[in-house]
């Protein structure tokens, strides 16, 4: 997790008045105060991997007896809105999110998300109908969204200045850390003979949000930058020297944060004052970053991946695997590559590039998801041996069991070539790329896309996958070909010899070399202002 390259949004003053203050330090992230730091920056992290036990539990909750029978076997457009409702309550509820996240600060917001996901798990496990599962998951849905973009938030503004582009990949990564506890959780519970073997998982997804509750505002600080921008001057400094500076009060580097800050609300305030969301497409700049963030939005949940990540028991049906003891094994198995995978793509960005990991990674998803077409062919095309009657509607079985094998080996090779990109760069490529008065406006766009594009994926596919069979996988080859056309020519190298290149150099490739002049002037300019009027108000609240 160390990061000795150029740090996310400053200047080139900012900089290198950074390098010199940490040039013999020993700033690696497992070391000194910084690890207790990072160690407080995993309780924000478990909101990720709360969103991802969501997926991955309703992944092996259709491998549950009890539960399919309990619904009464949910199949087709029944499954879609059990799976579907989660996301519909995500895009009811971000809209709401920025303002929470302003209003009561990121940890309010953070808290009043994890509040409403647990009274909705509450529920969820305690549900006696379909209606009442369906409501509860639509709560879950809406509290997700709050939590969800109030963490990262969060994360952002509290990490060490050299650790934040890393931890920003590790945070989407960290997805799959839920989904491998929800994948091992089920595969322990399915086997109990009544309708605990479901709701005893359904109740642990409600521990993250009880944890973050109970601990959030008792040993994780609020954040510096919001803290600046009520006015709090004094905390903000506190919080800095504690956990950037192991308490040394004296340390420059805390007013270099603080000056820095002051400087980036002074400019977000000046700019948002004639910025809307049309500003998202009234330049040629503007647009090519749009042209790229939705797309790649859409990417990352229409490449494929909706299949095994919430119906994976279809896939498994379909292609021989018909043991629910097999199919949790698997599961189980699938999570514990993708969290290696994801984390090693989310530790390669600096190293590798951002264009490289896109491209190698749609390439190889299109190879991969072309093999499991042609493979799941061969197994359907094989002699019946028998019919499955378990699901509904009922599965032929066939005898070419290879190739049905040939299928599930490929996923792993698949979720390989997804893991290195898709989830480690679409928060991180979004935010280096947009401007800062047009970040969160970006970033709030990026996932809507994501909650209509899982939608979508979550209501389709359990309609489409048993009709078409193993015709809906050459589908998704054909897709994930175009993606990589697109990826191929919109996607724009942000990294530079040592970490992402300086916002001025991105602004210079989108926006023209004008961009950078203009950029310069508009953070630079302030400074000295700001910088006065910060000591003048510290020393201001030091005498009162």
């Amino acid at each position: 997790m160390e990061h000795a390259g150029p740090v996310d949004g400053g200047t080139n003053q900012y900089r290198e008045e950074l390098n010199e203050i940490l040039k013999n330090r020993d700033i690696k992230w497992y070391k000194g105060h910084y690890l207790k730091l990072n160690a407080l920056l995993f309780l924000l992290v478990m909101t990720s991997m709360n969103n991802g036990y969501d997926g991955s539990m309703m992944n092996g909750l259709q491998t549950v007896e009890n539960w399919q029978v309990f619904f009464h076997h949910p199949h087709g457009s029944v499954l879609g809105v059990f799976n579907a409702i989660q996301s519909i309550g995500g895009i009811v509820g971000l809209p709401l999110a920025p303002y929470l996240s302003e209003r009561f600060g990121r940890r309010g917001a953070l808290a009043i998300g994890d509040a409403v996901m647990l009274i909705g798990v509450i529920l969820q496990t305690a549900s006696q109908n379909v209606a009442m599962f369906i409501i509860c998951r639509f709560f879950i849905g809406v509290g997700l969204a709050f939590a969800c973009l109030a963490a990262p938030v969060l994360i952002t503004e509290l990490a060490f200045p050299t650790h934040r582009a890393p931890i920003t990949a590790l945070y989407n990564s960290s997805w799959y850390l839920g989904s491998i506890l929800a994948a091992w959780i089920t595969y322990g519970t399915f086997s109990i003979a009544n309708t605990w073997s479901w709701r005893i998982p359904s109740l642990i997804q409600g521990f993250p949000s009880l944890l973050q509750i109970l601990l959030l505002f008792l040993i994780i600080p609020e954040s510096p930058r919001w803290l600046v921008d009520r006015g709090r001057f004094e905390e903000a400094h506190r919080v800095l020297t504690e956990y950037h500076c192991n308490g040394d009060d004296t340390d420059p580097l805390v007013e270099l944060e603080l000056r820095e800050i002051r400087q980036a609300i002074h400019i977000e305030k000046e700019i948002n004052r004639t910025v809307t969301y049309r500003s998202l497409f009234a330049t040629k700049g503007n647009r090519r970053r749009m042209l790229a963030i939705i797309p790649y939005a859409f990417f990352s949940q229409w490449s494929g991946n909706g299949i095994l990540s919430y119906y994976l028991n279809i896939a498994l049906v379909s292609s021989g695997i018909t043991s629910h003891a097999s199919e949790n094994l698997i599961n189980g198995l699938l999570q514990l590559w993708n969290v290696i995978t994801a984390y090693g793509g989310a530790l390669s960005v600096d190293r590798l590039g951002r264009r490289p990991l896109w491209l190698t990674s749609a390439a190889g998803m299109c190879v991969a998801y072309t093999a499991i077409t042609i493979a799941a062919a061969l197994y359907e095309k094989s002699p019946v041996t028998g019919l499955y009657t378990q699901v509904d509607p009922p599965v032929t079985l066939h005898a070419r069991t290879s190739a049905g094998h040939a299928v599930v080996a490929m996923f792993f090779i698949y979720y390989g070539f997804y893991n290195i990109a898709m989830s480690p760069l679409l928060v991180a490529y979004t935010v280096e790329i947009l401007p800062f008065n047009l970040r969160a406006k970006g970033l709030f766009v990026m996932q809507e896309c994501v909650n209509l594009s899982l939608v979508f994926n979550q209501y389709v596919n359990p309609i489409a996958l048993p009709v078409l069979r193993w015709k809906y996988y050459c589908i998704y080859a054909a897709w994930i070909a175009v993606e990589f056309v697109w990826l191929y020519f919109t996607i724009i190298e942000t990294k530079g010899p040592n970490g992402p290149l300086p916002l001025e150099e991105i602004a210079a490739i989108f926006d023209g070399e004008e961009a950078r002049e203009e950029i310069a002037r508009t953070q630079i300019a302030p400074a000295a202002q700001d910088d006065k009027s910060s000591g003048n108000e510290m020393e201001e609240k030091a005498a009162v």
